[in-house]
This record gives structure tokens, C-alpha cells and sequence, in this order.
């Protein structure tokens, strides 16, 4: 899937769109000058062999939201082969792209490789937001026999800004319980702020953070966030105010069914 967003009159627009497979977009009415698109994978969720790309630019000066319509599944694989999610995303010059996918609900015996990277402009806007859950609380299940894989990339003016990568294999469950690791979290959340305003944000975070999450400020206008809670109810307890707060109270709707 490629999809790309140019200014026109003042406001985002869609100029740009291929798509094919089970991987869709929808685009709701908004009221805000920001574009904004819903990602929907009609096969409902990602297995091993699955192959998933997605494409997306925003050109100087516009403003797009990009999301899910729902929490992605990462089911069982049925041999060693992984499902493959790769996304590459470009923000132009004086460019706003906000990068809000609800969070990835991981099963026992998934095999999962994750990659994303964000090239933006010295002077273009992000904010990102990626959340996993480690199997489902309230359904009692762990995770014990998986593999993931996730790598996340921001490049700045064609410099690396900041690189996160997350790989477990085997008993993750047990593995989350080390206190060294997670303490025995079940979900995970990591936001990056990159705009001039992200200083002012930093005191209203960490209070707002419970004792499970930490925020820092690297540079002058690079905010980075990790959270972590028992389970995704409790993490989309900060997790929801807090975009809200660092989206204009403009977070799309999918995130508040």
C-alpha cells in the first residue's frame, strides 16, 4: 500500500493512493485541517508467511493522522516462517504526521518481524505512538512459546534521531517478568514527540506518568516516552489522555470505541 497527502487550501488532502491485499484505508470526515486515514486489515489479523507494506507521505506543509481501526492480532504461526509488517513513512518540509496505531495484541506461538522508520524534514512534526500487548489479561493467557521482532527508526534530515529495537523468543512471559526487563508488566508503550512545543509537555506527562513509565527530553524538541502496565486496560488509562493532550484533543475516533 502507498498513500500520500499534499496542502491544498489550508488543509491536508489525499493525493495519492495504491492499494491491494487485505490491507485497506478508509478515510472518515473530519473537522480539523489535518488529513486523517484508518488502517484496516480485513484479514483480521497477522500470521507466519503473511507479508504486510504500507507506504505513506506527507508533503511540505500538510498534516495527516494515521491510525487503526481496530487493535492489530499477531495469531499462532503454523511453521518458522514469520508475518512481515514493514512501514516506511515520509513527513516533507513544515510537515505534520502523527503516527497512532491502536496497540498490537500479541498470541502464544505468533512469529512476528516488525519493522518502521520515519524519514522527516529538519523542520517537520511527529508524533508517534506504538503499544503491544503480551496476550490477554482477562482471558488468562501468556505468552510462552512466541518470536517478535520490532525496530523502530526515526531519521532526521538524513541523520538517525532515534532507534528503538525490541526482540524476544521463547517464554516471553517469564522473560517480562524479570525485573530488569518489565517487572511483570503485560503491555507496553512507546511515544516520541518531535516538535518545538514538546518542552512544554514534559512537566504534564510525568505527573500524569504512574510509577511504571518515564519521559525525557532529548535535545530541544524531542520528547521520549516508555510505559508500561499490567495490561492493556491499564496502559490505555494514561496512554488515551495523554495523546489526547499531545493531539489537540483530536484523537481519532477508533481510539475511543
Amino acid at each position: 500500500m502507498a498513500v500520500s497527502f499534499k496542502l491544498r487550501e489550508g488543509r491536508g488532502e489525499l493525493s495519492g493512493l495504491r492499494q491491494s491485499g487485505s490491507l485497506k484505508l478508509l478515510f472518515p470526515r473530519r473537522s480539523s485541517a489535518a488529513a486523517q486515514a484508518v488502517l484496516v486489515n480485513t484479514a483480521g489479523g497477522v500470521t507466519g508467511g503473511d507479508r504486510f507494506s504500507l507506504r505513506a507521505e506527507v508533503g511540505p506543509g500538510a498534516a495527516a493522522t494515521l491510525t487503526t481501526q481496530a487493535a492489530e492480532r499477531a495469531y499462532r504461526a503454523r511453521d518458522a516462517e514469520p508475518g512481515r509488517i514493514d512501514t516506511r513513512l515520509r513527513a516533507e518540509a513544515g510537515a505534520e504526521l502523527n503516527w497512532l496505531p491502536q496497540e498490537t495484541i500479541l498470541f502464544n506461538g505468533c512469529r512476528i518481524a516488525r519493522s518502521l522508520r520515519i524519514d522527516l524534514a529538519t523542520d517537520a512534526r511527529l508524533l508517534l505512538a506504538e503499544s503491544l500487548v503480551f496476550g490477554r489479561a482477562a482471558m488468562g493467557e501468556t505468552i510462552d512459546r512466541a518470536w517478535f521482532s520490532d525496530r523502530i527508526e526515526i531519521v532526521r534530515s538524513g541523520k538517525p534521531a532515534y532507534i528503538d529495537r525490541l526482540d524476544f523468543a521463547g517464554d516471553i512471559s517469564a522473560q517480562l517478568a524479570r525485573p530488569h526487563v518489565a517487572g511483570g508488566a503485560g503491555a507496553i508503550a512507546s511515544l516520541v514527540l518531535i516538535r518545538p512545543d514538546a518542552p512544554a509537555h514534559l512537566a504534564w506527562i510525568r505527573a500524569a506518568l504512574p510509577a511504571t513509565g518515564g519521559a525525557s527530553l532529548v535535545g530541544e524538541d524531542m520528547l521520549l516516552i516508555r510505559l508500561l502496565a499490567a495490561d492493556s486496560f491499564l496502559l490505555r488509562q494514561t496512554l488515551v489522555p495523554m495523546l489526547n493532550r499531545l493531539t489537540c484533543h483530536s484523537l481519532p475516533r477508533p481510539w475511543m470505541i
